[in-house]
Formats: C-alpha cells, sequence, structure tokens
C-alpha cells in the first residue's frame, strides 16, 4: 500500500514539475561526462532530478543567487550517482547551499589534550553528516569538465553524503546483501594503501592525491573518476571500479570510448 502511495506520488511530481526541454538540453551539455549514457538511461536521469530537485532546496549564501540552470546542473550530477538506486539515499538532508566563491566553515573540535581548534581553510565542497551539502558555484562550474579539471565537485561531495548513511564519512557505506563487505574492505584497503605510497613517495599521479587524505575521501575520489573518467579507475585499481560497478549498479567504463 505504501509503495503505491509512493509511486502515485512520483508521479504527480513528474507531471507538476517537469523541466523544460531546452533547460534540461542546456544543462546536460554542460556535461560531458553524460554522453556515455543512452537515450533510455538520460530519460530515467531527468525524471530523478525532478523528484530530486521537488525534494531539497538548493539555495544561495552570501548573495549569490542560484539560477534554474545552476540548479539542474548540480542536480544531474547528484542524481548520477543514484542513477541505479534509490533517491532514499539522501533523505537525511534538505538543502544543498550554493556560495559565490569558496567559503570557511565554522568548524570547531576539541583534540585529546583538551584544546579547541577552530577551522580557518576555505573550502570548494563540503557535506555534513544531517546537515547540508555546501558548493562554490565557480568550483561547481569548473569541475563540470573533467578534461579541464581532473575533478568533479558535485559528484565528490554526494559520495560523502552516500557514505554518511551511519553519520561521518569511512569510505566504507552500507552495502547491499548481495555484496561483500570483505571483498569490499579488501579492494579499497589495498588500493589506498598503494595510492599513499605513490603519493608520499612523490608520484606524479593521473588521480587528484586528495584521495590520499582519509579512506573516506578515497572513496570520495573514486566515486568521481568511475564517473566521469570510468577507464582510468579501471585501468588503474580495477578491484575498486568492480566493487564500485556493484555498489552503484552501473558500469560507465563499458560505454566510454579508450
Amino acid at each position: 500500500m505504501f509503495d503505491a502511495i509512493s509511486r502515485w506520488r512520483q508521479r504527480r511530481v513528474l507531471e507538476r514539475a517537469a523541466l523544460p526541454d531546452a533547460l534540461w538540453n542546456e544543462a546536460i551539455r554542460r556535461l560531458p561526462f553524460v554522453a556515455i549514457y543512452d537515450d533510455e538511461a538520460i530519460g530515467r536521469l531527468r525524471e530523478k532530478v525532478v523528484l530530486f530537485l521537488d525534494a531539497k532546496g538548493i539555495v544561495g549564501a552570501r548573495g549569490h543567487e542560484v539560477t534554474p540552470l545552476q540548479r539542474v546542473i548540480i542536480a544531474i550530477q547528484a542524481c548520477v550517482l543514484v542513477l541505479e538506486l534509490d533517491l532514499a539515499l539522501y533523505d537525511s538532508f534538505e538543502n544543498v547551499i550554493v556560495y559565490p566563491g569558496e567559503f570557511i566553515p565554522d568548524w570547531e573540535w576539541e583534540d585529546e589534550a583538551g584544546v579547541v581548534h577552530r577551522n580557518i581553510g576555505a573550502l570548494a565542497g563540503e557535506a555534513m553528516p544531517g546537515g547540508p551539502v555546501v558548493l562554490s558555484w565557480p568550483d561547481v562550474e569548473a569541475s563540470a569538465d573533467w578534461e579541464s579539471s581532473g575533478m568533479n565537485l558535485v559528484i565528490h561531495e554526494f559520495a560523502h553524503k552516500i557514505d554518511m548513511q551511519r553519520g561521518e564519512a569511512t569510505g566504507a557505506p552500507p552495502l547491499p546483501a548481495s555484496m561483500s563487505v570483505a571483498a569490499w574492505q579488501k579492494a579499497f584497503t589495498a588500493a589506498y594503501e598503494d595510492f599513499c605510497g605513490r603519493v608520499d613517495g612523490g608520484e606524479e599521479t593521473a588521480i587528484d592525491p586528495y584521495a590520499a587524505e582519509s579512506p573516506a575521501e578515497f572513496f570520495a575520489v573514486a566515486s568521481e573518476v568511475f564517473f566521469a573518467e570510468p577507464l582510468l579507475l579501471d585501468d588503474e585499481y580495477p578491484d575498486v571500479y568492480a566493487q564500485l560497478t556493484a555498489f552503484y549498479r552501473q558500469d560507465p567504463g563499458r560505454n566510454a570510448e579508450r
């Protein structure tokens, strides 16, 4: 009964809040990495985006005005991760906050000695457990084209959100029953340790060295590469690629060109 009501509500949203073709096509044009999806997948992605935008507020901060195109560009990238999954993975937050540039979050934490520290570093993006996703629009805009930036800020932060289902991001999101926790841990631990060794040794890596910051950052960066340049991840860490294929239920490398 509940599933039937939920489907009815979704149909109502899709009918009421459909996106204009011109707006949708322009947003897709700004995101070259989605070219690997066929028309059927793009149609399902469009529906996910409509449902996402109906459920989430995408609001500006510090005077930034979020345009309809910006909302759709952000939503497309967020929904790519859950194209074959449930949007309920994003139920833990209500808003995406967009700044006109990098921002300094109001972080305070206490170390083991009882000393309170405050964050003073500027960020391009942040995902907070139980809180909003925060993004710098210039960095969203720049990272929409992987070829020129080598990163994707929106995918990175929303991968953290998926990782935060049980609280803080750890690099080990809850897995479906069909996946082996041991196999996930083996693949990601081996790849993370290898990558950290390469970065610590001064090697210039094709994958963003920020992935060496922590297992959580490795998962988020790996998710960026998985969607935006899948063949790179498959070449560098095929076991990680295989785990993400099973987790996201997508195989973007299958349609990518070598």
